[in-house]
């Protein structure tokens, strides 16, 4: 999978009495690969952007403009029968299990909605199928499950019913939206062990979406961090944790709990909230809240992602020496 300068901009409420379109910026010029087998983390605040990226790619969004390639191919191009392929190969699992769900279906209708709208497999399959990929994702015994409805689920039984649905076509590429942070703390690293696992046995590649680097680092081979839209930096995980270099990457670093009062936080904290994306200025997206911002910074465009090392990009004048 690879998506190359993806735009997805919304109509914003215009001021009254302003006669300018407003739009938000919500995915601007993002480029990134996800490799076969691989996994990025797409990482993130709150409306940075990155959920609109996921639902672009698996088509609940129409972008404004930019490609989406899989297999090597933009999928803007694939007639319907190919559409319908892309759909059943790339899938996608919800932030909420609590709103994913359908109430008034039962556990088996749930996971076996995608084989009824691809027209796969007779009832009995259709029952053998969802009995199996519910013991896959840990429900078992898995037929006192299937005529149970969702709100007779825990929250980590809900995921994984979540999961099951996603998996029962057997896709080859996943959209996770942030799908243990609903979750609580006890339940969460049993859904991501069980993913990894999962994305092992079933060779499938992963776009993980979250806020979290502690979790992008135990889910993810690479990372991109997102901001108001932009892909700021990107690289192997370990190298962005060990050696940031876009100084709201350094910041969600410092917000992750370390477990020793010795260790103190070294990297300035930022100031303020992430803000909207309307109409934004030319300038550095983060130029607001950046503790490092220069004269150069004010007086120049968006700064673009730059090879810094190998496979390590970054978008910052003063990462790159050019401030």
């Amino acid at each position: 999978m690879a998506v190359r300068s993806l735009k997805k901009h919304f109509d914003a409420e215009s001021k009254l009495f302003s006669k300018a379109k407003l739009f938000v910026h919500a995915v601007d010029e993002v480029s990134f690969d996800v490799e076969e087998g691989g996994s990025l983390g797409l990482v993130g605040e709150s409306g940075c952007g990155k959920t609109t990226t996921g639902r672009v790619i698996v088509q609940l969004e129409k972008p404004t403009s930019g490609e989406i390639l899989f297999k090597g191919r933009n999928i803007s191009e694939f007639n319907k029968s190919e559409q319908m392929k892309y759909h059943r190969e790339v899938q996608m699992v919800f932030q909420d299990p609590y709103e994913s769900l359908n109430p008034r279906m039962t556990v088996f209708e749930i996971i076996t909605e995608p084989l009824n709208i691809n027209g796969i497999g007779t009832r009995r399959q259709k029952e053998e199928r969802a009995r199996s990929f519910l013991n896959q994702v840990g429900i078992s015994p898995a037929e006192t499950f299937l005529s149970r409805y969702p709100h007779e689920l825990s929250g980590g039984q809900r995921q994984r019913v979540a999961i099951a649905r996603a998996l029962v076509l057997e896709p080859v590429f996943l959209v996770a939206d942030e799908p243990t942070s609903m979750l609580d703390v006890s339940v969460r690293t049993g859904v991501m062990e069980l993913m990894l696992k999962l994305q092992e046995e079933f060779k499938m590649s992963y776009l993980y979406i979250t806020h979290d680097l502690a979790v992008a680092r135990y889910m993810c081979h690479r990372i991109a961090v997102m901001y108001l839209g932009k892909i700021v930096e990107v690289g192997e995980t370990e190298e962005i944790l060990s050696n940031a270099q876009h100084p709201y990457t350094r910041a969600l670093l410092s917000a992750v709990s370390v477990p020793d009062p010795r260790v103190r936080r070294t990297q300035p904290a930022i100031k303020g909230d992430i803000s909207k994306p309307v109409n934004p200025l030319p300038e550095c997206r983060f130029l607001q809240r950046c503790p490092v911002a220069t004269d150069y910074c004010r007086q120049n465009p968006h700064p673009p992602l730059v090879e810094i090392d190998e496979g390590h990009l970054v978008s910052c004048y003063e990462a790159t020496d050019e401030a």
